[in-house]
């Protein structure tokens, strides 16, 4: 039997289900149980309303009749004008009525994502993080103060999980207003998920900070999940320049012009094309760089670290994806470009222009040769490399990034 706890600070392969009843709706079974949960809130046009500009908005996934057991996958969207990406909460709950589930998926999410939104809202019991980013400085306000486990039993006291990384969090964190932090820990049997996200992005070099902490637990005859939220708020006004759909506008440009640009006129043409329209200098020349390297990490296989490496003469500055603004944006247009599976050839041709793919094409050749001069039967592929992060420089001078 799963059990849902919520503790506060400040106290201590599936098998296939029957289909669940059409005739249920349960997107309006959660969307009420959520209205009544949240007093300050109002259902409206089929969202809930709350102060300060927060709207939260419901989806439902897998809906399950399992057993007599209802299952229940609900989607809780957080928008705001001040979040550059949705906050998005996946919740799987169950009940023995899908009433009953979409309340338990309710009190999960208010456990885990509102308290913490909550408490962002009002100033309540903030925690100063400072944080250095490329020789700028900005102060944030961090809120973590609830933790949901599900099945822990006897596991004691629930462990503040932000406290595993207190260290590393102000290297993830740039100039945008608000970053927020999900933890998600489980176990069942020998089988582990450990996964560490920032505004959305996957943080794999923050997993083996938990490592230790989930091979810990006793999961032999149960599942164990644990999961915490933390909210970032920089104390400042977002003074960034630019918007995220500048960015956007300006990587689908250059992901339609790579395509066909054949050599270096035309690639020069396309890159003043591209100052002009973007107005910056520097942002022109991050979506220029960055366009043909995160099509090459995503479609060639090869594992890459959190990191950017920022080349200023001697000097290799190094930070983190999530700090410089444009980078998931830019990512974001990849994405979309992808999934509307275009002819090979366009994606051979952007990936072409990509630095790591040469060196990565140069290194796999020579170990390929240095196999075979061996003897050996050993082929090696992007799959088989990783790399901590993406190297780049910027010609423009006091060259600034947000």
């Amino acid at each position: 039997m799963i059990q849902v706890a919520l503790f506060k600070k400040k106290n201590q392969t599936e098998e296939k289900a029957p289909a669940a009843d059409t005739n249920i709706d349960c997107k309006e079974l959660v969307l009420a149980a959520l209205d009544k949960k949240m007093e300050k809130g109002n259902l409206y046009d089929g969202c809930i309303i709350m102060p300060r500009g927060f709207t939260i908005d419901v989806k439902t996934g897998r809906v399950e009749d399992k057993d007599e057991v209802k299952l229940l996958q609900v989607i809780f969207i957080v928008t705001h004008d001040d979040f550059d990406e949705p906050l998005i909460d996946p919740v799987d709950a169950q009940g023995k009525t899908f009433e009953e589930a979409a309340k338990m998926a309710v009190e999960i999410f208010y456990g885990g994502v509102w308290h913490p939104l909550d408490q962002a809202l009002y100033k309540k019991s903030p925690i100063h993080i400072p944080v250095t980013y490329l020789n700028q400085r900005y102060n944030f306000d961090m809120y973590a103060q609830s933790i949901v486990r599900i099945g822990a039993g006897e596991k004691g006291q629930p462990t503040m999980l932000v406290g595993f990384i207190k260290n590393e969090i102000p290297k993830y964190l740039g100039s945008k207003k608000y970053y927020w932090l999900r933890i998600y820990l489980a176990k069942h049997r020998d089988r582990e998920i450990i996964e560490v996200r920032i505004n959305g992005s996957v943080c794999t070099e923050l997993n083996r900070f938990f490592k230790p902490y989930v091979d810990s637990w006793n999961a032999e005859n149960t599942f164990i999940c644990e999961k915490q939220y933390a909210i970032f708020v920089q104390r400042e006004d977002d003074q960034c320049p630019f918007k995220k759909e500048t960015v956007v506008e300006g990587a689908k440009f250059v992901v339609e012009k790579l395509i066909n640009v054949k050599n270096n006129d035309e690639y020069m043409a396309m890159a003043n094309e591209l100052d002009e329209m973007m107005g910056n200098k520097d942002l022109a020349a991050e979506i220029r760089i960055f366009v043909p390297e995160i099509m090459a990490k995503l479609t060639l296989g090869y594992q890459e670290g959190d990191s950017l490496f920022l080349l200023d003469g001697d000097n290799r500055i190094e930070f983190k994806k999530t700090q410089l603004r444009s980078y998931f944006y830019i990512q974001q247009v990849i994405l979309e470009f992808l999934n509307q599976r275009p002819p090979q050839e366009a994606v051979q041709s952007i990936v072409g222009k990509s630095v790591a793919f040469r060196e990565l094409r140069k290194i796999i050749q020579s170990a390929n040769e240095k196999a075979k001069a061996e003897g050996k039967d050993a082929e090696f592929a992007p799959k088989d490399m990783f790399v901590p992060g993406t190297a780049y420089k910027v010609g423009n001078e006091n060259y600034k990034a947000w």
